[in-house]
């Protein structure tokens, strides 16, 4: 018998592997893939910019990586003590300009240099509601907590929204046309918005990604291809227990399940075999001896230590904390 209305997941090729380079870009929820990523040693690189919740910011960000943009003291502005941009999370707030500025154009440097070498990317969007600075006409990835009269808040329609991620489609292609494009939906409510308003844009998101993928675009059907985290979380995970507390974003339980349907679609089986591998390195580098001197815990260091080379010659990127032994 079962009781949870189960999302299908297809299999995609080609598959994840730890000599993949997978860039994530997008909400929150980027960041829990990202973490699980980071886990079992793939090689990713996720958010230099700090988190984006719309597809506007993901564009911005993208132009002016491809363009070989340089931020300047133009680009910036002073508030509550600290330095900020518009197209950039707080994350990224300094005291000092040159500090920002500095982190900025690395930022810019490092994801073009990813892309060029990318095999994956995963876009994940959050909302279809955005920004747009009053005296610039420009949309915002982040307010920063100005005054609430500079902005003008807008939806962003679905043909506009298709028109977004052609834009974003072309950036990343004119890095890297090898380039395989995985988007998604993030299962985060976004309730300030407004419930009623939170489904609108979501379900704009989600007609804008299906009318794109299988559009008039010729390059989205090779390149692009969707992963249902926000239907799984709806259908397959539709109970309270399955939120933080909040009852916004997905607790760890819903992360690790929506981690493994991804899996299913996406992580090849030489990668997957080696998990449990992996999984007893990280607990044996956590694990908390009564005596760090005595010989049975020096065996076991011995024996960690050997399982960690044994799977370098696997996962010659691994970056398990050897200072932790």
């Amino acid at each position: 018998m079962k009781f949870t209305t189960s999302v299908p997941v297809i299999e995609q090729e080609p598959k994840i592997d730890h000599n993949s380079k997978v860039l994530l870009l997008g909400s929150c929820f980027v960041e829990n893939i990202g973490e699980k990523l980071d886990y079992y040693q793939f090689q990713n690189l996720r958010n230099p910019f700090g988190i984006f919740y719309h597809p506007r910011a993901m564009e911005t960000f993208l132009q002016k990586v491809t363009e070989g943009y340089e931020y300047e003291e133009k680009d910036i502005f002073f508030h509550n003590e600290q330095w900020h941009c518009f197209d950039a999370h707080s994350c990224l707030n300094s005291s000092s300009k040159e500090d920002l500025l500095l982190k900025l154009n690395q930022g810019l440097e490092k994801t073009r240099h990813f892309i060029e070498n990318a095999s994956h990317i995963v876009l994940t969007f959050g909302t279809s509601w955005y920004y747009q600075e009053v005296k610039t006409g420009l949309s915002v990835a982040n307010c920063h907590k100005i005054n609430q009269n500079n902005f003008k808040k807008r939806l962003l329609k679905v043909q506009e929204l298709e028109n977004v991620f052609n834009e974003v489609l072309q950036y990343l292609l004119t890095l890297n046309p090898a380039l395989k494009i995985i988007f998604t939906v993030s299962p985060v409510r976004h309730l300030k918005d407004g419930l009623i308003e939170n489904q609108q844009s979501k379900s704009h998101l989600v007609t804008a990604i299906h009318q794109f993928i299988g559009s008039k675009y010729p390059s989205t059907t090779t390149n692009c291809f969707y992963f249902p985290a926000y239907e799984i979380m709806l259908d397959e995970l539709r109970d309270y227990r399955f939120y933080a507390q909040d009852m916004l974003h997905p607790n760890s339980l819903a992360i690790d399940f929506i981690w493994s349907r991804f899996t299913e679609a996406w992580v090849s089986k030489n990668a997957f075999v080696l998990f449990k591998s992996i999984e007893t390195i990280h607990k044996g580098l956590r694990h908390k001896p009564f005596n760090k001197n005595s010989e049975k815990h020096q065996l076991f260091l011995r024996d960690l230590e050997d399982k960690i080379k044994i799977l370098s010659n696997r996962i010659p990127t691994n970056n398990f904390k050897k200072n932790s032994l």
